[in-house]
């Protein structure tokens, strides 16, 4: 039995994790799911986005996973997702991006999986403005050889426990010699000790142009914080947008499970939004938990639901009807099934 920390977030939130839960609970997972807020939600009704509960049942259980949270352009409280991250230092964001059959796509056979430093750099929080008129701010990017480390043998570790071929790091050294230097430096020393992953460093803004010419010709990609935020988000619309675009923030002590897109207030309770990146992200935790063959069930679910193309939200078939509710059936009848 697995007690899980459930935060059903903003907007759309609530309704798909729940298409999540029942979805992950049909597989036969034996989960109790400890509910928890964040969020507006959270602010309504505690005046406080991430209240102490939440952080006392994720640190008690170890696994959350998370529904989309609204953070506010520049003004109101900070990020919860950032402030979750630092208090439980989870310093790899996970992002796979990967092509499905019947999602509308530019590519096929993509496979890509993003490691993004989750800590550290233009993130760390450290800003501020530098005149009493505020018509100019500063915003201090730090970059740690410890945290270099640890992303990049991460990446690493993860291609050669997923026999994958070739990690591409991703960088800006050319200008920013120091910060973007010592990353580069210290992750080819970590490529060095891994002499069976062929190993390669790419500019961001090459990288970003051969991505959209030829997604294929890249694995597993490691990158800062500030270019793993930006470079993630391409690469799901490299196979067809963040409907199907799940994540994990990852630490030595937690793992946060989430779906990466925005919590749309604009389409909340109107049961159309798309639940399969969140049960992408159940997939990812019940890997993470051990319980893998259950994982593989729900990731040939969705590909089979999603191939033929009928219970799916109209995101990813413009002439479908179906909403969240029907096309999580439709995933958990396909479970039954296999």
């Amino acid at each position: 039995m697995h007690i899980i920390t459930l935060i059903p977030g903003d907007g759309i939130g609530p309704s798909i994790s729940e298409a999540a839960t029942r979805v992950i609970e049909a597989t036969g997972a034996q989960i109790t799911w400890e509910f928890a807020a964040a969020g507006i939600g959270a602010m309504d009704q505690f005046r406080d986005p991430l209240p102490q509960a939440t952080i006392d049942s994720i640190h008690k259980n170890k696994v959350a996973l998370k529904g989309p949270l609204t953070t506010h352009m520049g003004k109101g409280f900070r990020s919860v997702n950032v402030a979750l991250r630092k208090e439980f230092d989870l310093y790899i964001n996970l992002r796979p991006a990967k092509s499905y059959e019947g999602a509308p796509s530019r590519y096929k056979n993509v496979d890509l999986v993003m490691f993004r430093e989750n800590i550290e750099e233009f993130y760390s929080g450290i800003e501020h403005y530098v005149d009493a008129q505020k018509s100019a701010a500063e915003t201090i990017g730090i970059v740690t050889r410890f945290g270099s480390e640890r992303i990049v043998r991460a990446a690493f570790e993860y291609a050669r426990k997923h026999h994958r071929k070739k990690v591409t790091i991703v960088h800006k050294a050319n200008i920013m010699k120091f910060s973007g230097g010592l990353f580069l430096d210290v992750a080819r020393e970590v490529a060095a000790q891994y002499p069976d992953i062929e190993a390669e460093d790419r500019i961001v803004d090459n990288m970003a142009m051969q991505l959209v010419l030829n997604p294929n010709q890249f694995d597993v990609i490691v990158t800062t914080n500030l270019f793993g935020d930006i470079l993630s988000d391409l690469c799901s619309g490299l196979v067809g947008g963040l409907g199907l675009a799940p994540g994990a923030n990852i630490g030595s002590s937690a793992a946060i499970f989430e779906a990466v897109h925005g919590s749309a207030p604009d389409i909340a309770e109107k049961n159309i939004a798309n639940p399969s990146a969140i049960i992408l992200a159940g997939a990812m935790m019940l890997h993470h938990l051990g319980e893998s063959e259950r994982a593989v069930k729900i990731e040939k679910a969705i590909a089979a639901v999603v191939k033929e193309s009928k219970y799916v939200t109209r995101d990813l078939n413009p002439s479908s009807t179906v909403g969240t509710k029907a096309m999580a059936d439709a995933i958990i009848e396909k479970i039954h099934s296999l």
